[in-house]
C-alpha cells in the first residue's frame, strides 16, 4: 500500500520549456473560461433586462408589436409570443454559466494542483 501512496504523488519529470508551456497554457484556459462566463453573463443581464419591460407590455397589451433580432433577421412577432422564448433563452445562458463556473473551479483545482506539484510560485510584478 506504501507503495501505492508514493506513485501517486510522484509527477512526471518536465524540462522547464513543458512546465512553461503548461503553466501558460492553463493561465489561457483559466481566462479564457473566465472571459467566456463574463461575456454570457452580460448576455442573459441583457435578456432579463427585456423582459422586465416586455413582461409590463404583456400586462397591458399582449397582442402588442414587437421585433426580435434571430439569425441576423429582424422579425415581427407579439409581445406574447417572445416572452416565453426570452425566457426560455435566459434560462439556458443560466445553465451555460452555471455549467461554465465548474469547469472553471475544475480548471483551477488542476492550476493550483501543477503549480504545488512542480513547486511553482507566482511572481507578481508591479
Amino acid at each position: 500500500m506504501a507503495s501505492a501512496k508514493s506513485s501517486k504523488t510522484k509527477v512526471p519529470s518536465l524540462s522547464e520549456q513543458e512546465l512553461q508551456q503548461n503553466y501558460t497554457r492553463l493561465q489561457s484556459d483559466l481566462q479564457a473560461l473566465a472571459g467566456k462566463i463574463g461575456e454570457l453573463e452580460q448576455e442573459a443581464e441583457e435578456h432579463t433586462l427585456v423582459l422586465g419591460t416586455l413582461e409590463e407590455a404583456l400586462a397591458e397589451e399582449p397582442d402588442r408589436k414587437c421585433f426580435r433580432l434571430i439569425g441576423g433577421v429582424l422579425v415581427e412577432r407579439t409581445v406574447k409570443d417572445v416572452v416565453p422564448a426570452l425566457q426560455t433563452n435566459r434560462d439556458g445562458i443560466r445553465q451555460v454559466v452555471s455549467s461554465l463556473a465548474e469547469q472553471y473551479k475544475s480548471k483551477e483545482q488542476e492550476f493550483e494542483n501543477f503549480k504545488r506539484d512542480y513547486n511553482i510560485k507566482s511572481v507578481v510584478r508591479a
